[in-house]
């Protein structure tokens, strides 16, 4: 059943709330007339400029100057030369914030791995081509899902990956679904645990991950 696309007006808030807020939301990809649709569980705010983890914190160029436009908009990277990362952009324009999207549980044309940023990009077939997308468009969105709302129990950690950002490393702005088995730092053995205690409550067989 398809959702409520988010308004605009939901990503141009605080970077911490709208990161929050995420987690339950669905992200759909319409590639080729193929509808993927991924429940999100993990995210991360990066505030830049003074925050040391955010790419922007490097300046405006070529690859950051999404972040510095309005909000509601994808900014997807390369990392590793080989992972795309999507991420969307908050607060208001010229506040280069964004948060990325770390996890995701599959819910509707997803066949692949999706506890990981590159992991669910790569699902998705989510790349750079997508970068600057408007998520008010057709091609790329995040939507309330539809039909009875599953509330989330969310907790908070610090970012994964930013140990060079110094004290800004410790902040804790990873939000993710507490008992969720599709966030990226479950261990495999945990998430062979939740995904057949969700199996045995639900009696649908669990998505493959």
């Amino acid at each position: 059943m398809s959702g409520l696309k988010l308004p605009r007006a939901f990503y141009a808030r605080s970077t911490l709330r709208v990161a929050r807020e995420l987690i339950g939301m669905h992200l759909v990809h319409m590639g080729a007339g193929h509808r993927q649709v991924g429940r999100i569980v993990e995210t991360e705010a990066y505030q830049g400029p003074k925050d040391l983890a955010a790419h922007s914190a490097r300046g405006r160029t070529a690859r950051t100057e999404v972040m510095f436009g309005p909000p509601g908009h994808a900014y997807v990277y390369l990392i590793y030369g080989f992972w795309n990362c999507l991420n969307v952009v908050t607060a208001a324009a010229g506040t280069p914030h964004a948060v990325l999207i770390r996890g995701l549980e599959p819910i509707e044309g997803i066949e692949n791995t999706t506890h990981g940023p590159g992991l669910l990009c790569r699902a998705l077939q989510i790349d750079r081509t997508l970068s600057g997308a408007d998520l008010d468009g057709d091609t790329l969105w995040i939507e309330k899902p539809g039909g009875a709302w599953r509330k989330p129990r969310i907790s908070r950690a610090t970012r994964i990956g930013v140990d060079y950002a110094g004290d800004w490393a410790h902040k804790p702005w990873r939000f993710f679904e507490t008992e969720s088995p599709y966030v990226s730092t479950v261990s495999a053995a945990r998430r062979r645990r939740l995904l057949a205690h969700a199996t045995a409550v639900s009696g649908a067989p669990p998505q493959r991950q």
